[in-house]
């Protein structure tokens, strides 16, 4: 288990975390999702004991980050956003030397190498350079090294930026199969990803919790309501249209463009060509669509 409570850390004026509290549990794939910048890799060294807070306690399996670092980093496997392999060595060679920095000697490390490589699809690919191998390969190799010590907390900082979908998927699966007796926090600034993979979102924004819920109520809040995009020759007055039956909400932009939010189910097209009309208003186009995850997640994050 993770647990954060009134983290904080603060960069001379900035504060990149600013007073955020939340737990992962075993068995659980927490999304922990923002925009760039908005301190999520900040949060994650911190709870890899690789940085110190400014404020706030960090607990991973029940041991403090800050007085028991070493106790900590035995419980954690870490994948970095910028994954520090060693680029001239083997995959095996670089496996076992991982193994051994953690402990692990003879036939145990042996066998965790191999058990790993089969694990993570590297058998035809353990005795080649890291450096001659694709990025999907080096982010299997980063994923095998964090679980070498079978940590009981997987901590995964944006592991499929800069693959393609074929590589995004494999990751994926990967991750969903060790997942099941591991606390797993998954980083990204790709919705998709969490939609996909987690049963929770986390979301921050400028170092701030905005949204901590299961990725289920996100989508049924994406799904909460329909959006009517209008554009007219010129502008119009919006508060005529916010009086139309089953308007929620009404959103001037430039020129003669209207957004108007309604419960789903709501068609407000032929209302607003009626009142268009009785107005005088030229109406040029009407667009219906539902509010996407990607709406909500810039609402939240604006």
């Amino acid at each position: 288990m993770v647990e954060i409570e009134h983290l904080s850390k603060i960069y001379g004026t900035q504060n990149a975390v600013d007073d955020i509290s939340f737990t992962a549990g075993k068995g659980e794939i927490v999304g922990f999702l923002g925009p760039n910048g908005a301190g999520k890799s900040t949060t994650m060294k911190i709870a890899t004991g690789y940085l110190p807070p400014s404020a706030g306690t960090v607990r991973v399996a029940g041991h403090d980050v800050q007085t028991e670092s070493l106790a900590v980093r035995r419980e954690v496997g870490y994948l970095p956003e910028h994954n520090p392999l060693y680029l001239d060595m083997y995959v095996h060679e670089y496996l076992e030397f991982i193994g051994a920095v953690h402990g692990l000697r003879g036939p145990s490390l042996r066998n965790r190498v191999a058990e790993l490589v089969r694990r993570v699809g590297l058998s035809r690919e353990q005795n080649k350079q890291i450096g001659a191998l694709s990025k999907g390969y080096r982010q299997r190799v980063g994923l095998a090294q964090a679980l070498l010590h079978d940590p009981s907390v997987l901590i995964l900082d944006e592991p499929t930026t800069g693959l393609d979908p074929n590589q995004i998927q494999e990751i994926r699966e990967l991750i969903r199969e060790v997942s099941h007796d591991k606390t797993v926090i998954f980083s990204t600034h790709i919705l998709p990803e969490v939609t996909a993979l987690c049963s929770r979102v986390i979301i921050i924004s400028r170092g701030k919790l905005v949204a901590d819920s299961p990725v289920a109520e996100l989508a049924a809040r994406a799904a909460g309501e329909t959006i009517v995009r209008a554009e007219f020759e010129g502008p119009v007055d919006a508060a005529r249209l916010a009086q139309l039956p089953g308007v929620r909400g009404v959103e001037a932009g430039p020129g003669g463009f209207v957004s108007l939010r309604s419960a789903p189910g709501t068609d407000l097209r032929g209302a607003i060509s009626r009142l268009a009309a009785q107005e005088g208003w030229v109406l040029l186009g009407l667009r219906q669509e539902q509010q996407s995850l990607e709406a909500v997640f810039g609402e939240l994050t604006k």
